[in-house]
């Protein structure tokens, strides 16, 4: 392994062999998810540029470039992910019940010792709240897990 290494180190390496080596990193991060390859594929573009402009760049130079445009690149796409984030249409989508926060249901099995079950939507849910009888009108006020949240309500319509 330390003599491919060696060899890799003494290879000079051309403007297209890094482009080459972009388009694989981008073919990379098209089967594999997130952005990780993106970033190093643009690292591998940046360095295939500057070796067309500058023929005479050492190959360890070169590889320095690169591994420091890579770092810098995903590190800086992280930070600005995390300051952020990408908004959606549909936030609550792999959030199971929380589209029925602010619901009003009739209670088909009572609220005994502040737990019950009742089916909401198409499944069954436990539900957290004070004791109340079957019938009895409340609202779900959060979701915890696999657990409504309820409180009671009186006389409101759904």
């Amino acid at each position: 392994m330390n003599a491919f290494i060696m060899d890799l180190m003494n290879t000079d390496f051309v403007y297209w062999h890094w482009w080459l080596f972009a388009v694989v990193l981008f073919i990379i991060e098209v089967v594999v998810p997130g952005t990780f390859f993106l970033w190093m594929g643009v690292s591998a573009l940046i360095v295939g540029g500057l070796a067309a402009l500058f023929p005479s760049l050492d190959t360890s130079v070169e590889l320095i470039i690169f591994a420091l445009f890579s770092v810098v690149s995903v590190v800086a796409w992280k930070k600005y992910q995390s300051k952020n984030p990408s908004k959606t249409d549909h936030p609550t989508l792999n959030q199971g019940g929380a589209q029925y926060i602010g619901r009003v249901i009739q209670l088909s099995q009572p609220i005994v010792n502040g737990v019950g079950k009742e089916k909401v939507g198409a499944s069954f849910w436990t539900v957290r709240g004070p004791d109340a009888n079957s019938g009895a009108k409340v609202k779900i006020i959060a979701i915890e897990s696999t657990v409504l949240r309820v409180e009671p309500v009186d006389d409101v319509v759904n």
